[in-house]
């Protein structure tokens, strides 16, 4: 009477699924290899760069940004958190974890902002998308690692494909929503002067939903730094692997060094990002 009939059991999806992957794992090999090579080589050049850079010109970039954008405080706070991973021993790591996370935010951008542009200016395309990102948002962090590790194995080129599903849908939302909050007298005004579709959205849409798409960056980034623990347990190296290895072996300063480190890089990251979009748009769009 308490149980669940064993009728309306279905124990065969599972099964199902696995062999759904397993087709498109075969058959669809090409396409996840060009993938694998279109985010491998940006990825490894980045990484390659940040290595090759010498610490304190990296320090002076990043110093020189958080002060121009965020103000000297800011600025201050970089050069101290800078130091402090270099002085832990963890700027390699740091370094890998960078190059994942700017990745992983470059394809995110580079998906989330168009796909939000056309959500804004099709409903129907909208009301497709929105219980696609409402999974998305509430899909358990552990399971993006499943399809990643099974149509592209173990490394990097994965746990940026995993950060990349993680952390697109506050990107794709924001700037939907941005776009929509436009003022409706300021979009007919453009077109009574004879603004086309095109130049409305580049010179109209897009300056007003700034801060917006600028508020969907910045938490797609914190979601990528969320995400760097977790990747590291399909191969993907950097700071999250030693929390990782901190967790395994019972290191209690090693994994706490490296969560500082993540935190640090987490500030510096939210403090600047969120000082780009706070840039007046409307000023600028009157004074064009």
């Amino acid at each position: 009477m308490f149980d669940f009939p064993e009728i309306l059991a279905f124990p065969f999806l599972g099964e199902w699924i696995n062999l759904a992957v397993e087709w498109l794992t075969v058959n669809l090999e090409p396409f996840f290899d060009v993938i694998t090579i279109g985010i491998r080589e940006p990825l490894v050049q980045i990484e390659h760069l940040l290595w090759w850079l010498p610490w304190w010109s990296i320090i002076l970039i990043l110093v020189a940004a958080a002060w121009k954008f965020a103000g000297y405080k800011i600025a201050l706070g970089t050069l101290l958190g800078m130091a402090f991973i270099g002085i832990m021993g963890l700027w390699d790591q740091t370094m890998t974890t960078l190059a994942i996370i700017i990745t992983s935010v470059a394809v995110s951008v580079l998906v989330g902002i168009p796909l939000g542009i056309l959500a804004a200016t099709n409903d129907r395309f909208e009301a497709m998308l929105k219980p696609i990102l409402d999974g998305m948002q509430t899909m358990p962090s552990f399971v993006y690692l499943i399809p990643a590790v099974f149509f592209f194995g173990l490394g990097k080129v994965p746990a940026v494909v995993a950060t990349f599903i993680y952390a697109v849908p506050p990107c794709i939302r924001l700037t939907n929503l941005g776009i929509r909050q436009v003022s409706k007298e300021i979009v007919e005004a453009g077109k009574a002067f004879g603004c086309n579709a095109l130049q409305l959205l580049f010179k109209i849409q897009l300056p007003l939903a700034r801060p917006s798409i600028m508020a969907g960056v910045n938490q797609t980034i914190m979601m990528a730094l969320a995400m760097v623990v977790i990747a590291s347990m399909i191969g993907a190296s950097g700071l999250g692997l030693e929390v990782l290895r901190g967790i395994q072996r019972l290191d209690v300063g090693r994994g706490f060094l490296a969560g500082i480190s993540i935190v640090i890089v987490a500030i510096i990251i939210d403090r600047v990002s969120q000082s780009l979009g706070k840039a007046n748009s409307t000023i600028k769009l009157l004074k064009r």
